[in-house]
């Protein structure tokens, strides 16, 4: 049997951590929600531990305490747990799930003696069931022994670890949320173009995902500049002016990230990024007087 924990948190990444450590060996001895039906669901969900409302003596007893609860809650939380501590808390770990804080976010419970760290899955969460964690990367980062029982966690779940400087928090997380959520975006704009000129939705899934996916698969395999594909990896301008022309009929934000993309594209990707972004400016600029012209968006 592994050490014992208290979950603070009952969301999905609270839920699905609970379980999967549960599952893994852990003891759960608590789940902290702010309401009692909330608690009882995760403790459900989990298959152990007591259900708590807010924070006490007793949820806070066991030496590893996970944190998952909102970015914004978490630095009132933090001052919350402050305040309740009358002794000293070294041999005290705890470790939170946000991606974007580092854990310096917990100084007011590290200058009390506790050992405190971050440890992110990169994995998304739907609530519904566990999702494979198997195979997937945890970053981490904080003091010694937090990173310890992080590094454990993670192992346990048949995770990898990615260690990380406290001052590269943002960043990785700025990654991350461009290869998950902006990707997504980018895929749902493509589909909704598709489904404008009478493709069902289901037609443009089918005809999208697998030339995403094989760019992806070539990403991995060859590497990004051998992976660029399309009108720009080409220089063919010609093309990319015909897509902006074609942008203008649908609302600005696709024709402001169609040339954003663009020209992220040409910095990251192109031998020669500034070259490259100049022929944009120029069909840029050319496309701005040809929109005061006809009275369109440009």
């Amino acid at each position: 049997m592994r050490s014992s924990l208290t979950i603070i948190g009952a969301g999905r990444v609270g839920r699905s951590l609970g379980r999967a450590l549960r599952e893994s060996g852990w003891k759960i001895c608590g789940v902290v929600a702010r309401t009692k039906p909330a608690a009882r669901r995760a403790v459900r969900f989990i298959g152990q531990g007591h259900p708590f409302v807010g924070i006490s003596g007793r949820a806070l007893a066991p030496r590893t305490i996970l944190i998952a609860v909102q970015d914004s809650e978490l630095p009132s939380l933090v001052s919350e747990v402050a305040r309740m501590c009358t002794e000293d808390w070294k041999g005290k770990v705890l470790i939170h799930t946000s991606g974007a804080l580092a854990s310096d976010v917990f100084s007011p419970l590290r200058a009390l003696g506790a050992s405190v760290g971050s440890m992110h899955p990169m994995q998304t969460f739907s609530g519904i069931g566990v999702p494979p964690l198997e195979g997937r990367v945890f970053a981490i980062e904080g003091d010694v022994a937090a990173m310890r029982t992080a590094r454990q966690f993670a192992r346990t779940l048949g995770g990898y670890v990615l260690q990380l400087p406290v001052k590269g928090k943002a960043a990785y997380h700025a990654a991350a949320s461009m290869a998950a959520g902006q990707v997504l975006a980018v895929i749902e704009a493509a589909t909704n173009l598709m489904m404008s000129i009478g493709v069902k939705r289901r037609e443009a899934v089918r005809a999208l995902l697998p030339l995403s996916r094989q760019v992806l698969d070539n990403f991995e395999r060859v590497g990004p500049g051998a992976a660029w594909t399309g009108p720009l990896a080409r220089g063919d301008f010609e093309v990319v002016a015909s897509h902006e022309t074609a942008l203008r009929d649908f609302p600005p934000e696709y024709l402001g990230a169609y040339r954003r993309l663009n020209r992220l594209a040409a910095r990251v990707l192109s031998q020669n990024p500034e070259q490259t972004i100049s022929k944009l400016e120029e069909l840029e600029a050319g496309s701005r007087v040809l929109a005061k012209t006809t009275g369109r968006q440009g």
